[in-house]
């Protein structure tokens, strides 16, 4: 995609721009390839101020073809009050959201981010991830995002590639990719799917925030929330945190009962848990349950039941 090494057989088109076209011989150049390139490392010039490194990367456009400016990047990434700051007075995190607005300000067609948070902490991970979502939600730039961390896709992507050894195992919209029994993701112990929904109310009282989903309702739990009525939201639900009842349990502390159907079953890696696949009225959920369990509800295709999920366990 970059340009530095030269595929075999391939054709690469950004916008209405050919990169490469084996069968035509078309073939651009890295340094013609209008990509903002994010690595592991910020990779700042520990010379130049916060400022500096920023217009570096600007000053090679024409001013004409700037498509983002400082004030707009700086914003974006919330780094207004590093501007001043050297390099070397920054936390991992400050460090990739200056690296994430320099790539931004060359005015890119495509962002490549490879690997961004891998070198951060949990903590310095979860500083980055909103900053990220947000230049998704609010940018008309294509993002290409390269991570070997579900989680991370799972909040950032729509489209997931999934990728073995060099070989394309599967190809599809995030929510139908992630739900398919017969990939290696369903099989691991951070299995899960992402749900998009509506923001519809927001309990300040007990922290609850309500997702408005096609069919159903789900609680959340979230001790600030500054999303308006009416924002969209993406979700995961981990296939560990879904219970199956064949009744509602309106007697349990979980909130989140929704009524599903059974698609399919897996055995899990351990043939001692078995993956199943629900549908929540047009969403797909999955739930890791015991053989035990399943052989008790007597699980079979087209079954209805209801799914549960703690409020606490859905994570935004």
């Amino acid at each position: 995609m970059a340009g530095l090494e030269k595929a075999g057989q391939g054709f690469i088109r950004v916008h209405d721009e050919v990169w490469q076209d084996t069968e035509k011989g078309v073939f651009l150049a890295p340094h013609k390839r209008a990509i903002g390139y994010v690595f592991q490392e910020a990779s700042l010039f520990p010379h130049l101020s916060v400022r500096a490194n920023l217009e570096f990367g600007m000053k090679r456009i024409p001013r004409q073809q700037r498509n983002i400016q400082l004030p707009q990047a700086t914003e974006l990434l919330g780094i207004d009050h590093l501007l001043e700051r050297s390099p070397d007075k920054l936390s991992g995190g400050e460090r990739q959201r200056v690296g994430i607005a320099r790539a931004l300000l060359t005015s890119p067609r495509l962002m490549l981010l490879d690997e961004p948070l891998a070198a951060l902490d949990a903590r310095r991970k979860s500083e980055i991830l909103p900053y990220l979502e947000r230049l998704h939600r609010e940018l008309d730039i294509p993002m290409l995002y390269v991570s070997h961390a579900q989680d991370e896709v799972a909040r950032l992507a729509d489209h997931l590639v999934l990728l073995e050894a060099g070989n394309v195992l599967a190809s599809g919209p995030i929510r139908e990719t992630l739900a398919r029994l017969d990939l290696p993701l369903a099989m691991g112990g951070d299995a899960g799917v992402v749900i998009e929904g509506t923001v519809s109310a927001y309990d300040r009282h007990y922290q609850l925030l309500s997702v408005t989903l096609p069919d159903s309702t789900l609680c959340m739990r979230v001790a600030h929330a500054e999303m308006q009525i009416g924002t969209l939201l993406r979700v995961k639900v981990q296939a560990r945190d879904v219970s199956l009842n064949l009744q509602p349990d309106d007697q349990s502390s979980i909130l989140n009962r929704l009524p599903v159907t059974v698609m399919e079953e897996a055995l899990a890696d351990n043939s001692a848990h078995v993956l199943v696949k629900l549908d929540a009225g047009g969403t797909p959920l999955l739930a890791r349950i015991t053989r035990y369990s399943s052989d008790q509800l007597n699980l079979h295709r087209g079954q209805s039941l209801w799914a549960q999920i703690k409020a606490v366990a859905v994570l935004a």
